[in-house]
């Protein structure tokens, strides 16, 4: 949305991470051009030589990504390691060599496969729409490698700048520098988009879905307001104030004293999301209560074979290590959809959004799974960790007998499932009388909920976790958790507290959104460590009676934007903080 006066424009985004901020715009530079259109093989060029020529590039690109990867942290380094993998895909590459064999150049082969591939990605949808996006950056990239070119890259500027752009590729945003970039502003994505999650992995202030800001001027003065939503040329005295006022207050935002809980007392573990050592150490350093959700594809992607139980025992314990005496809740390998595995899933799946992924793949591929918690269950007995299994992409309460069964055969004493589909939320207390907790992920249960892609910019407003139908599902959860404890203790004759049911998408890391979760009866938060100091400082403000009856509001809502503003109005702490 654009709103514009005599000389400012005005833009209405979905802000995805706080702070306030203005500076000089720097776009990303245009697109690598396409080659002609038709281009053939140079007469001295044959097929074979341009189809190894174009692997050999695509393994350059790959090769480049994975050491990008390695530089990066958390949702970043994970990110990269997918997009490295889409530069040898299988689908990609054979589509271009096929059309390398009818004569095509293989600049033009793989520039058409690309689009190709991401067009039947998109109609899709879900996370192949989401894949899409990387898909066309590799074949941008490929071609620069082809022709013996950079690929188009972030500016470097001397001074600290305001990258605006009509989206960006994971493999961009995955290693920006803070000191450098002080904020993004896109014109595409949504609120759980890559570029949305990284920057908050990054701590930049962010605004996406941002319509019209490409036509801004390179070099003129912006202002962000992440939180709001806001970006606007030609800053003024109200807008500097604004920042001034953000700077004053943001020191109130830097730390984290490892106490979760209410005004009342009421106590709520507030954890970390991480996706190897370095992230868990910097975890702890924050002084995150433990990690609520340990994402072992880092352990994975990037390989052609499975890992070794030698290599996998020492990646978990260097995450367990971090933690000692403190909640490690491991996912299993949520692998399919936007992480396939070449040992592991099937790159011709019509559809891999609905497909084998995360916790199915056992049923294709078995023995993985039982092999990753047989070296889950030995890196914990060399630590001094308290660790906890979960499966992503669990549906029935079948499965999660299934998974519950696997974990006793390793030695894993405490299983729990994702709760990503709608059908867990729905089943949750026949879930948990086969498991021992529960954890949110609100990412996929909002886009499967909702139906909507969350990469797409147009589905912003239905891809938003504080849609009152994903608020009844976290809460149909909570309340199948203490029906299971009512029942047990029906059985047993005597009381049952309700199994755990924490929150791991990135819901956790909105201070608004936490209180309304923490008013829903959930019993812990796992986010981004950034975003620790500002959701403790923000549920420190109201009890849990405030907490549920702003919780009610919100799921009684017509809309996010409702709900959203409801809860707002309800907590002054968030403006007082600059929230």
């Amino acid at each position: 949305m654009i709103f514009e006066g005599a000389t400012v424009q005005s833009f209405v985004g979905v802000g995805v991470f706080r702070g306030r901020v203005i500076g000089p715009i720097r776009h990303m530079p245009p697109a690598l051009t396409p080659p002609p259109s038709g281009e053939g093989l140079d007469s001295s060029t044959s097929a074979e030589t341009a189809a190894a020529q174009l692997k050999e590039a695509g393994a350059q690109v790959k090769a480049t990504l994975l050491e990008r990867a390695g530089r990066a942290s958390g949702d970043g380094k994970e990110v990269l390691q997918a997009t490295a993998l889409m530069a040898t895909d299988p689908m990609l590459i054979k589509a271009a060599i096929k059309l390398i064999n009818k004569g095509s150049s293989a600049e033009r082969a793989i520039w058409d496969a690309g689009d190709t591939v991401a067009a039947t990605l998109i109609s899709l949808g879900g996370y192949m729409a989401e894949r899409s996006h990387d898909v066309l950056d590799v074949r941008s990239r490929i071609v620069a490698a082809l022709r013996g070119v950079p690929a188009p890259e972030i500016p470097d500027s001397e001074e600290p700048f305001i990258l605006v752009a009509d989206d960006l590729a994971p493999a961009d945003t995955a290693t920006l520098d803070p000191a450098k970039v002080i904020a993004l502003v896109t014109a595409g994505g949504g609120p759980q988009s890559h570029t949305a999650i990284i920057a908050r992995s990054l701590g930049l202030p962010a605004v996406v879905a941002a319509k019209g800001v490409a036509e801004l001027v390179e070099g003129s003065q912006l202002y962000v307001d992440g939180s709001a939503g806001v970006v606007s040329s030609e800053p003024g005295d109200t807008e500097r104030a604004a920042v001034k006022r953000w700077l004053e207050k943001a020191s109130l935002l830097d730390v984290f004293d490892g106490d979760g809980q209410l005004a009342d007392g009421s106590k709520l573990a507030l954890l970390a999301n991480v996706g190897g050592a370095k992230d868990a150490q910097e975890a702890a350093a924050a002084n995150a209560q433990g990690v609520g959700l340990l994402r072992t594809e880092f352990c994975f992607l990037g390989n052609s074979t499975e890992p070794t139980h030698e290599d996998q025992v020492a990646a978990y314990k260097g995450v367990f290590d971090a933690f000692p005496g403190q909640k490690v809740v491991v996912r299993t390998l949520d692998a399919g959809a936007d992480k396939p595995l070449p040992f592991l899933t099937d790159s011709t799946e019509p559809n891999p959004a609905l497909g084998v992924r995360g916790y199915r793949t056992d049923s294709t591929t078995p023995g993985v799974l039982a092999r990753q918690l047989a070296a889950i269950a030995d890196a914990a007995a060399q630590s001094q960790a308290l660790v906890w299994v979960m499966a992503p992409m669990i549906s029935t309460p079948a499965e999660a007998a299934d998974f519950a069964a696997l974990c006793t055969t390793a030695g894993l004493k405490v299983p729990g499932v994702m709760v990503e589909v709608p059908s867990a939320a729905l089943t949750s207390r026949h879930l948990l009388d086969r498991v021992e907790f529960a954890s949110l992920g609100t990412n996929d249960l909002t886009q499967y909920a909702m139906a909507a892609d969350r990469q797409l910019g147009p589905l912003a407003e239905l891809n938003d976790p504080w849609q009152p139908a994903v608020l009844a599902l976290i809460q149909a959860t909570v309340e199948g958790a203490v029906a299971q404890a009512k029942h047990s203790a029906s059985l047993a004759l005597e009381d049952a507290l309700p199994k755990p049911v924490g929150v791991c998408g990135e819901a956790a890391a909105d201070p608004a959104l936490a209180v309304v979760l923490a008013g829903l009866g959930v019993s812990s938060l796992s986010m981004t460590a950034r975003a620790l100091p500002a959701v403790a400082a923000v549920l420190r403000t109201v009890t849990q009676d405030e907490a549920r009856r702003l919780a009610n509001r919100a799921v009684a809502a017509a809309s996010a934007a409702e709900a959203r503003d409801l809860v707002r109005a309800g907590l002054p702490a968030l403006s007082e903080l600059g929230l």
